[in-house]
């Protein structure tokens, strides 16, 4: 079931998108009456996916993401080993949240901004301490995040709360497919394509099997640190291939089955 948050001709609402293509095209949105955690019910109301806008699959209350988890990234970025710096976890604000053709916004004092494609982990129920065989118990679904990032800041700041922080600097959706085995997911392809002046490239071209720690070890590791809360967000690491982004470009995040995500870039 692919879940997503809509705003429709009178409002706004959670539905679950029915049909069309793999991109999402053609899909029905059928609303759910309140929260999409267990099973929906239904309000009878429905939209062609082109007549409403899609946004930010859920709103957070916490987005913790898993830094370093790839160790091609981590040379390219850090010019060290997986083995000097092992994957470590920070927090970025409900306020970075963006949507699905929402722009992502660079203050003229973030000099290099960089887009990181990524799966992402969306918790189903709160949960604290949880065994990593058991962590299908405790996730809804799984959704595409770009964990925009500025590096002059990182390196500057030395932590990476204001880097990778600054509202708009975390678009997430289209939508949150919640069948857990839609996918062989530590055998999940991740792209990145940037578009700039006009022409495309693609940046980001990896694989989840890439992972240091995999998706029952994160959940497992997290979870243990903090109370995880319905709706919130586990980032699981970027692939090598992240690049500069400056206004004016687009990237577009694509993973089988859970659709694009494509934003633009503007300057703040």
């Amino acid at each position: 079931m692919r879940i997503s948050r809509i705003a429709h001709p009178e409002g706004m609402a959670f539905a679950v998108l029915e049909g069309g293509q793999p991109d999402g095209s053609g899909a029905t949105c059928r609303e759910i009456a309140g929260h999409p955690f267990g099973e929906p019910e239904f309000t009878g109301r429905t939209w062609p996916v082109e007549d409403v806008r899609l946004l930010a699959p859920i709103l957070p209350s916490k987005v913790v993401a898993v830094g370093r988890n790839y160790a091609d990234h981590v040379k390219e970025v850090f010019k060290k080993s997986a083995e000097h710096l092992p994957p470590t976890i920070f927090i970025k604000p409900p306020t970075a949240v963006i949507g699905p053709g929402a722009p992502i916004r660079i203050p003229e004092w973030a000099t290099r901004v960089e887009f990181e494609g990524e799966l992402a982990i969306v918790i189903g129920r709160p949960c604290k301490d949880v065994a990593r065989d058991d962590w299908k118990s405790v996730v809804l679904g799984f959704t595409i995040v770009n964990d925009v990032s500025s590096r002059d800041l990182q390196f500057a700041d030395g932590q990476w709360a204001r880097a990778k922080g600054l509202d708009t600097f975390c678009p997430l959706g289209p939508w949150i497919e919640t069948d857990l085995d839609f996918a062989e997911l530590d055998n999940l392809p991740i792209k990145a394509h940037l578009t700039h002046d006009g022409t495309t490239e693609t940046r980001q071209d990896s694989n989840s099997d890439q992972m240091i720690k995999s998706i029952p070890e994160i959940i497992e590791w997290v979870s243990a640190a903090f109370t995880l809360l319905p709706g919130d967000v586990i980032c699981t690491g970027s692939p090598a291939g992240t690049a500069e982004m400056v206004p004016g470009d687009s990237i577009d995040i694509e993973i089988p089955g859970l659709g694009h995500l494509v934003n633009p870039v503007e300057r703040y």
